[in-house]
């Protein structure tokens, strides 16, 4: 585990030079790889430099980076785990292959020079990598199937530039470019922004599952697919069956994500999917498996009994960590600045401080991420099923009268995330037309509110429109349909970069089992009703270990990493809330609507709950004034 860099310069720099600012490239992201770091430079004809900062996992002794072939012509650098690397390195063996190293980097070396870049696709991992063959002038960039390692990249003033952070690139390029359209009304109707988007112009996320060729002869690049995606074919199977099947999925998936040179554990939270990782990793384990969780002072926000009775029933060794407001208000700052770009899901905060606590123990760490888009386990798949009910039933004229009155019931001052916003929420995003679920996943300003806030020059009204040519579907109506939309956004562009940069921080390595091709494209060949029979989300998951867990546990609902911000706003943040809002500040950046943003937090601050409008709205001013002022 750890971070890559890169670029290709089109003039001719010394070695010296080169070395130099790929070390710099490096210093930017050290916290993700402390043990160690590496440098490849080549000023032949060209100048190109790659380098790796590691966080030592796997072969500890001889997996150190830059790795070379025999004849030296080809190199890599690489961050993340191929979990599948010794099956794959026996069957290259088979082929022919040698190798002077134990590491899973040399078996993808290895597996390129055999298969070329078709042999990607037998990857199963966590990755980005680059490779430099020397015989065809080629470098090629490569990301995992789901997302979870990052790679952005960019082509500025007679460079291409790659690395794992955009702190790396920013810090190369010098000057901070503008702020790109479509980037800034992802984030403020998501509250994340997937790739291929990020918030500055010209800099971009490669997408998941895809991979970069630059010709350095041709000076020009392009990205392909690694593997096609398939239309799911519907199994004719019991649910006895794939019940069992789960179970040995899950099992083997676990397995496999343990494979470390290092103490491994486990993140705790007492819901279904950390649970059942957990249950899984102590049944195969010789010794008392280390867990972790996290509790809160405030016990409108505490769950960690849960998390205590799962750590008893399989009897870990378990670290509860108790965290007071004080405690995530501190960090702040240095978490939400770490992402480089605006970012504003509030679980990042205490995600950071189990991985920090975390790591003083272990330096791996598994988690449940994944399962809810693996298993059908959001409330939001609940929303797209009522909206289709409520739609064919209630006239859109009488809709219009009924949510005025109950949005006004369930009006609440709290930021709790309980029955009355959900319902609020459910009722702001019943949609007549298509759109329906694409305003159910904006989490900040629905569609139809952000054109009060942001000006015109700003605004984009279709930007959903590549993901809807992306994933085929513009008119989400069933299960598959909306986590397909959550695979290719929600996951890759949140969960996934909230569980990157908050572990990294704190040089951390988190595993998700669930997030595996296998496991995935089987439960994708399910009838959607074993996962979500009638309101029961995750219905064959919680079925296959039922009887591991005392009756009834599985079934227990689960609020998640809540944290109190909506509070925080209108206390210990409110003189730098207040600082965003002033008209002279505002006028100058020319983004926003003035009146309107103003009425906005100041009703916040008086009490309405406008919590997650407004803490997007924080989130990114506070980017904006460190990247801009």
């Amino acid at each position: 585990m750890c971070g890559i860099n890169g670029f290709i310069s089109l003039k001719q720099e010394s070695v010296v030079q080169l070395r130099s600012d790929m070390m710099m490239m490096n210093d930017m992201i050290i916290h993700r790889g402390p043990d160690d770091d590496g440098v490849f430079v080549n000023d032949q004809d060209f100048s190109l430099a790659m380098g790796m900062r590691r966080l030592s996992i796997i072969d500890l002794g001889s997996g150190k980076q830059p790795i070379y072939s025999e004849n030296e012509n080809i190199v890599i650098v690489f961050n993340g785990e191929i979990y599948n690397y010794r099956q794959l390195r026996d069957d290259l063996i088979s082929k022919g292959a040698t190798f002077k190293t134990k590491s899973d980097t040399e078996v993808i070396l290895k597996l390129y020079e055999i298969e070329g870049t078709s042999g990607f696709k037998k990857l199963d991992g966590m990755f980005a990598f680059s490779i430099y063959d020397k015989t065809k002038s080629k470098v090629f960039i490569a990301r995992d199937f789901f997302g979870e390692k990052p790679l952005y990249y960019t082509e500025k003033e007679g460079e291409f530039i790659w690395a794992s952070e955009l702190k790396s690139i920013l810090k190369k390029i010098k000057t901070v470019p503008s702020i790109d359209k479509s980037g800034l009304n992802l984030f403020f109707k998501l509250t994340y922004i997937p790739a291929p988007y990020t918030i500055y112009e010209g800099i971009y996320k490669l997408e998941a599952n895809h991979f970069l060729t630059y010709d350095l002869n041709a000076k020009s690049y392009e990205i392909e697919i690694i593997e096609e995606p398939t239309a799911p074919e519907r199994q004719d199977i019991s649910f006895e069956d794939a019940r069992s099947r789960v179970k040995e999925l899950v099992q083997e998936t676990v397995e496999s994500r343990s494979v470390s040179d290092v103490p491994i554990g486990t993140f705790l939270s007492g819901g279904v999917d950390s649970s059942v990782v957990s249950l899984c990793l102590s049944k195969m384990s010789t010794s008392k498996i280390n867990t972790f969780s996290i509790g809160f002072e405030k016990k409108s926000f505490d769950e960690s009994d849960k998390s205590r009775t799962v750590a008893k029933l399989i009897n870990s060794e378990h670290h509860e960590f108790i965290l007071n407001e004080k405690d995530l208000e501190q960090n702040v700052d240095e978490v939400l600045l770490n992402f480089d770009e605006p970012f504003s899901d509030s679980s990042s905060l205490p995600s950071y401080l189990v991985a920090n606590k975390t790591s003083e123990k272990v330096k791996v760490a598994l988690t449940g991420d994944g399962g809810d888009e693996v298993f059908g386990g959001y409330n939001k798949y609940y929303m797209g099923k009522i909206n289709q009910k409520y739609t064919s039933v209630i006239p859109k004229g009488v809709h219009k009268y009924l949510s005025k009155s109950i949005d006004f019931m369930m009006s609440t001052k709290n930021d709790r995330r309980g029955k009355r916003f959900k319902m609020r929420r459910l009722l702001r995003a019943i949609d007549y037309s298509d759109n329906y679920y694409w305003d159910i996943i904006s989490l900040g300003f629905a569609s139809n509110t952000l054109s009060k806030y942001l000006l015109p020059e700003y605004l984009d009204t279709s930007i959903f429109d590549y993901y809807k040519n992306k994933t085929s579907v513009s008119s989400p109506k069933n299960l598959t349909e909306y986590r397909m939309i959550d695979k290719q956004m929600s996951l890759e562009g949140d969960m996934l970069v909230k569980v990157d940069r908050t572990s990294m921080l704190s040089s951390l390595e988190c595993r998700a089992p669930f997030l595996n091709k296998k496991l995935w494209k089987y439960t994708d060949s399910l009838p959607e009703q074993f996962l979500m029979k009638g309101w029961d989300k995750k219905h064959i998951l919680k079925a296959a270990f039922a009887d591991e867990f005392p009756k009834g546990f599985l079934d227990k609902s689960k609020a998640g990493f809540g944290v109190p911000i909506g509070d925080w706003l209108r206390s210990s943040l409110s003189n730098e809330l207040e600082s965003f809002i002033d008209k002279q500040f505002l006028k100058s950046q020319n983004i926003f609507n003035i009146d309107a943003t103003h009425q906005l937090v100041k009703e916040h601050l008086m009490g309405k709950d406008n919590t997650f409008m407004v803490w997007t709205f924080f989130c990114f001013q506070k980017w904006y004034i460190k990247n801009y002022s």
